[in-house]
């Protein structure tokens, strides 16, 4: 089992005011949302034309983690300039004693 996190910086060109910024970066993780993981922004929340969005979620293994994580970044780049990306996958043993 995988824990997978990934962090995304966005440009986004046409801002003009947070709001503007805001409404984006909405859309981005409400879309995000629809794929069944979390997303939050988590840095850069008072400059009106750049934001950085952290996304995780479970995976069984690492082929499933890929693909989910290319769907997830189709998905930002179809929303908004990608300007750095960084994901980790952290791997859990399910049969670790509890």
């Amino acid at each position: 089992m995988l824990v997978v996190v990934a962090i995304f910086e966005l440009h986004i060109e046409g801002a003009q005011s947070l709001k503007d910024k805001r409404h984006v970066v909405r859309g981005v993780k409400d879309r995000l949302r629809n794929l069944d993981l979390s997303a939050k922004e988590v840095a850069l929340q008072d400059l009106h034309q750049r934001a950085r969005i952290a996304v995780s979620f479970i995976a069984l293994d690492h082929a499933a983690a890929d693909g989910t994580l290319e769907k997830i970044q189709t998905l930002v780049e179809s929303n908004a300039e990608v300007t750095g990306f960084t994901s980790e996958k952290l791997d859990f043993d399910e049969n670790v004693a509890l």
